[in-house]
């Protein structure tokens, strides 16, 4: 295939940072997105309301900011690979611990701690990979690449999801799909034993070392960096939170206005799973095509159109299981670029702190969009509601898109942009 033409030109290092970083965001994705296939069972099993249901998950996004901030600085102070090694553990454990909670307080405690795994874990694999690939030509498809397991992640959620409650009981069922999201774990000894930090980090500590370079995570606030630090960060709010306003969502309104079974609702977002793989790919192509910015517009105007064909229009049941694959496609193909923008956007030694922030603070206000949802929909419709929050979070995207630099073809060893 084309697109992978360029996976012949990485060396064996590259490779293997590309290994462990899929494999790490599969399992991170996993952890995260098997909750929103779970509320429906909370809600009937404990009585929450949707309201509490989407704190649950807002709660856990929030920590995932917290995590992700401190895991970027941690990476600049400690390296990428035993950093990613910490935030695997984290959301792994947490993830398990939630199968013995019985009641919404307790959820809400491990969920949260997950929550700082999980946000730590995208901020050092996409800087990881940022800089471990030498070409600036291949860097947004090599981070594409690693994101585009969320996919496979989400896919493991929704085929285990189906299939614990197919052979078990609904009371150990929904235990269960907390339970497994310890055997990721074992991640960590591949990243252990086969990846190293990159060339660019151990350069950039060595200088810092040396006093030739200093190194600070307020200097992201500083006069040079401040503006790219509030509209990067705005950029992420929109992007994620228009996200998590649709699929925190998603199943409940299969399930519940819908009518799908389990069974159903599990092949309607196999179906969009499928397209967010593709999304991935898609997206990578035209953030080398278009630019970051031209990729983030596209993608945000055509989720939000999508999503509200999907949600909103009177169609069947037929052509909403068809209509999954290209909404697939624009939700997920919108991250496809994030990772390398963020990274090309700040200098070397403060870029853990600039891409941590940014994206961390970002998933932390976008956090809200879910509980927006569940509140808005106590008293109105619940499509009306997904359709008004996701719309918000991606015209902001579309307006910092416009106010932010372009970076393809940025080289990681200068700090200009390419206008």
């Amino acid at each position: 295939m084309a697109f992978f033409s360029w996976f012949n030109e990485l060396n064996t290092k590259e490779r293997k940072a590309l290994y462990a970083g899929f494999g790490g965001y599969a399992v991170d994705a996993f952890d995260f997105m098997i909750y929103s296939f779970l509320i429906p069972t909370l809600i009937a099993a404990w009585g929450m309301t949707k309201g509490e249901a989407g704190m649950i998950a807002t709660s856990s996004l929030i920590s995932s900011a917290v995590g992700g901030w401190l895991a970027g600085i941690l990476a600049d102070r400690f390296g990428r690979v035993r950093v990613l090694q910490w935030t695997i553990a984290t959301f792994c454990l947490f993830t398990f611990l939630s199968g013995f909670t019985n009641s919404f307080w307790q959820l809400l405690v491990t969920r949260t701690l997950q929550g700082i795994g999980f946000g730590g874990e995208w901020t050092v694999v996409t800087m990881m990979m940022g800089e471990m690939i030498r070409s600036p030509q291949h860097r947004a498809k090599a981070v594409g690449t690693v994101q585009s397991s969320w996919s496979v992640g989400w896919a493991a959620a929704a085929l285990l999801y189906w299939f614990f409650f197919a052979v078990l009981d609904e009371g150990y069922a929904w235990r269960a799909c907390f339970w497994i999201g310890i055997a990721p774990a074992v991640w960590i000894i591949y990243v252990r034993r086969n990846v190293s930090d990159p060339e660019i980090f151990t350069q950039t500590r060595r200088q810092i070392a040396e006093g030739q370079l200093r190194s600070n995570f307020t200097q992201i606030f500083s006069r040079d960096h401040l503006k790219t630090t509030i509209l990067g960060s705005l950029l992420c709010t929109g992007m994620l939170g228009g996200y998590y306003a649709i699929t925190t969502w998603l199943p409940t309104y299969l399930k519940t206005v819908r009518g799908l079974s389990v069974f159903n609702t599990s092949a309607y977002l196999i179906v969009l799973i499928v397209g967010s793989f593709v999304g991935y790919i898609v997206g990578a192509i035209l953030s080398d095509k278009l630019g970051r910015r031209g990729a983030f517009i596209f993608f945000a105007i055509a989720s939000f159109v999508l999503g509200m064909v999907y949600t909103m229009l009177p169609i069947t049941d037929s052509a909403m299981l068809l209509l999954g694959f290209p909404l697939g496609i624009v939700v997920q193909g919108i991250f496809a670029g994030i990772g390398a923008y963020l990274t090309e956007l700040y200098p070397n030694h403060i870029r853990g702190s600039g891409q941590g922030f940014c994206y961390n603070l970002g998933r932390g206000i976008g956090s809200f969009f879910p509980i927006a949802v569940g509140t808005l929909a106590q008293t109105g419709s619940l499509v009306k509601a997904i359709g008004m929050v996701a719309g918000g979070g991606y015209l902001l995207v579309v307006v910092c898109a416009l106010l932010l630099p372009e970076t393809r073809g940025k080289s990681l060893g200068t700090t200009d942009f390419v206008h």
